[in-house]
């Protein structure tokens, strides 16, 4: 079969937005789920939180996200990992930037049993975008626009505006909800120094292993957990 120009994959990826978005619009009823209001404001305007709220304690639910190649990703993927998962409205405005570009700096410095993820409703060809322009290549960044899976499970859907309102959960790595911020106005930052001071304690202490000569391992060798 022969390549297809350059001009058809770009048909062709704005008829797959285009599908997308269409699907979306009939698929998703927000009247049908679940409302909560006064947790966020937007300015001085409390909105009105679509989804299930989740609670610390309680087992994290499954979700199905994309990632910029629109292929599926699940919660369940990351087994025995602790995972940040930083939500964010859109990557393209300011404190969203900041936020992400905050935590994919932070990920360099943390153990290898620690998983963050950045979600968004934004396309996942302007997320890739995002992530080329501004060097993010330590976190995964993923998209909720396809399914809304996410943020109905977690209950982050901005009523009549489709976005996700700013969020941090932290999940052990045995699936539970160790950890939550809904932050309080969605144009403020998230606490970042409780989150990171949160992931670091949750996750399971490495051991590291003493070598055959009585040396020890360093954290960059293959460590074991508790």
């Amino acid at each position: 079969m022969m390549k297809l120009s350059t001009l058809n994959q770009l048909l062709f990826a704005l008829l797959f937005i285009s599908f997308t978005l269409t699907f979306n619009a009939q698929a998703f009823n927000q009247e049908n789920l679940t409302q909560t209001q006064n947790l966020v404001k937007a300015n001085e305007k409390y909105v009105t939180l679509l989804g299930t709220q989740v609670a610390i304690g309680e087992q994290a639910p499954n979700f199905k996200v994309v990632d910029k190649n629109f292929a599926p990703v699940h919660l369940s993927d990351f087994k025995n990992q602790t995972i940040l998962i930083s939500v964010v409205p859109s990557l393209d405005t300011g404190v969203c930037s900041i936020q992400t570009k905050r935590f994919n700096d932070e990920a360099a410095k943390l153990p290898n049993n620690i998983t963050l993820l950045t979600i968004s409703n934004d396309l996942p060809f302007a997320q890739k975008r995002f992530c080329k322009v501004e060097g993010v290549d330590q976190i995964k960044v993923l998209s909720d626009s396809v399914w809304r899976n996410f943020g109905e499970s977690y209950g982050l859907i901005i009523k009549d505006m489709g976005l996700l309102t700013r969020a941090i959960f932290i999940i052990d790595n045995q699936g539970k909800v160790k950890y939550k911020e809904l932050v309080a106005n969605i144009s403020q930052h998230p606490d970042y120094a409780s989150a990171l001071k949160a992931v670091k304690d949750i996750a399971p202490i490495l051991v590291i292993e003493s070598k055959e000569d009585g040396s020890n391992e360093s954290e960059d060798d293959i460590p074991t957990q508790k």
